[in-house]
Formats: C-alpha cells, sequence, structure tokens
C-alpha cells in the first residue's frame, strides 16, 4: 500500500497542474494552485513548476491534452521530478493511464490532503480514521506503482501478469485492512461517545473554520491552553477540549478539525465522530483569516460544510481573525472623507462583515490578542443565554 509522499528527511520536488474550464476564471484556478502549494509545502514538497490549460472539460483519460502531457511529460524527464500532483481528482483511469505514461507517483488533490492527514494524525482515533479514508481512497485506485512489493524492488509497473496478480493480492490485503479498521473505529466512537456524555449539561462551544485560521491560537487565548499551533495547513487534526470559565459561566470550548475547499468525501465519513463535536455544540465560533485574499471563498466554504452536516441553524459567532496581518484595499487619499474616522477597525465595522446573518461579528487578533475582551464579552452573552434556558433558577450567577 502507499507510504505517504515524502518523510522528514527526504523532501521530494513536485510540480502541480490545474485545468482552466468553462465553469471557473484564470483567477480561481491560480488561487486553488496556490493552495495546492501551501498543501504540497505542508507535506514537505517543493513544488518546482506549476502547468495550467485551459479546456472545457478535463480529459477523460489523461485530465489534460495530449500536446500538454508531452510538454509535462519533458519537463519532468529533464527535471528528474518526483511527483506530479493534480488539483482535481483522478478517476482510477486516469490516475493508472497517467502513472503509465510518466512512470512518476501521481497525486491528486484529494489524496495529498489524506497523505497530510496521515502525517499530522496523533491519537489513535485520527489515526484509524485517516487509515480508514486512505484506504477507501487508494483502494480503486491501485496502480502497479502503490504496490509494497512492486516498490520494494524499485519497479515503476512494467506489464505483466505477475503485477496484476500482486495488484489483486494487495487490493484484498487493503479490504481486510478497510473491515478491520471499521471495526475499531466503531470501538473509538463508541467510547467518544460516552466520554461527551459524560461531560455532563455544561454549555458547549465549538470553533470551527478554514484550515489554518487561526482557531489554534484562539483556543489558546481563551482556555490559557499550549494546544499545538503552526502556520501550516491541518496543524491540529485531533479535537482538543477544554473547560473554560468567563466571569463565573464554565463551558466547554472544543477546536475541531480545519475544513477545506474539496475536502475529500471519505474524510467527512470517517471523521464524524470529530464532526459530532460540532453537531453536538450549543454554539458555534466560526474563525475567519480576514488577511486571506480569499476569505471570502473560504468563509462558504466553511457554511457549505456545516450546511452539509446539518450545523448551519446553530447560533453562531463570527470571528474574523489575524487583525493585524489585514491589509486593506488601497485608497487615494482624495476619496477619503477627512470629516470620517479612518481607523481600519471601525470601517470594518462598516462592511458587509459586520452585517452578516449572525448572532454576533467580531474584529480580533488572537495572536496580538486584540479585540479579545470583546469576543470574551460576546461569547459570555451568548453561552448565558442558552444556560438560563437550561438552568432558569440560577440567576444568581448572572
Amino acid at each position: 500500500m502507499a507510504e505517504p509522499i515524502t518523510t522528514a528527511i527526504e523532501r521530494e520536488s513536485a510540480i502541480l497542474i490545474g485545468v482552466i474550464t468553462r465553469d471557473e476564471t484564470a483567477e480561481q484556478v491560480d488561487d486553488y494552485l496556490n493552495e495546492l502549494a501551501f498543501l504540497a509545502k505542508t507535506a514537505g514538497v517543493d513544488t518546482q513548476r506549476v502547468f495550467t490549460q485551459k479546456l472545457d472539460v478535463p480529459d477523460t483519460r489523461t485530465f489534460v491534452g495530449k500536446g500538454k502531457v508531452e510538454e509535462i511529460k519533458e519537463y519532468v524527464e529533464e527535471n528528474e521530478i518526483d511527483v506530479i500532483i493534480f488539483d482535481d481528482d483522478l478517476s482510477p483511469s486516469q490516475m493508472r493511464n497517467l502513472e503509465r505514461i510518466f512512470k512518476k507517483k501521481i497525486y491528486d488533490r484529494s489524496l495529498l490532503i489524506l497523505d497530510i492527514f496521515l502525517l499530522r494524525a496523533r491519537t489513535a482515533q485520527a489515526k484509524t480514521q485517516v487509515e480508514l479514508a486512505r484506504s477507501e481512497y487508494l483502494l480503486p485506485r491501485l496502480t502497479r506503482m502503490w504496490t509494497h512489493l512492486e516498490r520494494q524492488r524499485g519497479g515503476t509497473g512494467t506489464r505483466g501478469g505477475a503485477g496484476e496478480k500482486e495488484i489483486e493480492t494487495d487490493r484484498r490485503i487493503i479490504r481486510d485492512k478497510i473491515t478491520k479498521l471499521k471495526e475499531r473505529l466503531k470501538q473509538i466512537d463508541k467510547q467518544m461517545k460516552t466520554q461527551r456524555g459524560n461531560r455532563g449539561a455544561l454549555v458547549r462551544v465549538a470553533l470551527v473554520g478554514y484550515t489554518n485560521a487561526g482557531k489554534s491560537t484562539l483556543m489558546n487565548r481563551l482556555s490559557k491552553s499550549k494546544v499545538f499551533a503552526e502556520d501550516k495547513l491541518f496543524a491540529t487534526l485531533d479535537t482538543t477540549v477544554r473547560k473554560v470559565v468567563l466571569g463565573n459561566l464554565p463551558f466547554l470550548l472544543s477546536d475541531t478539525v480545519g475544513f477545506i475547499r474539496k475536502l475529500p468525501a471519505q474524510l467527512v465519513e470517517s471523521f464524524k465522530s470529530t464532526l459530532d463535536e460540532v453537531r453536538e455544540a450549543d454554539v458555534l465560533v466560526h474563525v475567519i483569516d480576514i488577511s486571506h485574499a480569499n476569505f471570502e471563498d473560504h468563509y462558504n466554504t466553511v457554511n457549505e460544510t456545516l450546511t452539509e452536516i446539518g450545523c448551519d441553524e446553530k447560533p453562531t459567532i463570527v470571528v474574523f481573525n489575524k487583525l493585524d496581518a489585514y491589509r486593506p484595499e488601497k485608497v487615494d487619499p482624495q476619496d477619503i472623507d477627512p470629516d470620517l474616522d479612518t481607523d481600519p477597525l471601525e470601517l470594518l465595522k462598516k462592511t458587509w462583515m459586520s452585517k452578516l446573518k449572525a448572532d454576533r461579528v467580531a474584529f480580533i487578533s488572537a495572536i496580538k490578542k486584540t479585540n479579545m475582551d470583546e469576543l470574551r464579552e460576546m461569547l459570555y452573552e451568548e453561552v448565558k443565554l442558552i444556560h438560563q434556558e437550561r438552568y432558569p433558577y440560577n440567576d444568581f450567577l448572572y
């Protein structure tokens, strides 16, 4: 079965490939590929070059056209590229055709994300979830390059009956592994459900958001804990839960796995118990990296995922984070009314962002502690509302 894309000792070189279809603009695809490069970097892979092609729809055989395949092949051979990464999911036949042509490891976006999850998983639950998702994704895509015996011999997929038989053997091994992983995950999920039930009736608040939005840093600020935080995608996979007290109101705060566009369906399914932290939360805190050029797309992606898992109607505080790194668009000084307050925060409060369909909206910098008191007050008020409904005779707490 396929090993992770790279190791901490040996970095691999890669090229990235994207297609500009009639449903996407070149700017959008550039943004997707920039994110793919960040994903590759997170996995420890160095991107050497990016290839794009305009097509109405991706080629059913090779994703890109025949001429582009030849151009890419020439570059790969001349520069000894190790890995070829596509920004969209490849079908099993596309992956087989491309490996036959390039004789290199072929990755698509989902497989790259799965590899990052595999590298980042720490607990038994996260490791089992990722192994299951990755196994289910690879099963129909097994080629001779991915078989463990073939790779040990250094082969890259020559034709032959032995290779085909080996693939079938590996498929049986993976099917057996999937069955065992599902059983193991059922047991872990049962244990996690019991743990969640044992937390009592405390109000539960879940941090959600696009990956690398700063959820873990915010968790550290609010709970005074030391959750691992790093400027990489999917820095943390395991849900962390801390008890927080604001004023004299206690509640549980959980930091959940970050969302991302085109999140593999297998991950959504296998991370069901992790997402249950979101489903069972009383309040959501949607954290957005306002310094990112495409934070609006990130905001929409998270909302779409929340809708998919049935959490779009929960009380929500929208938090625009990384205010310290936010750079508003340059404005001609002649267009500024000298009588108006031009403080960036005050201007932000007059934009569409402050008028979102949310219960409360905050603008903060978790790392610089900017406006944290304002956010704490919002959290306190939101938790208090639920607490008053749950414990109507505890008015002395407020």
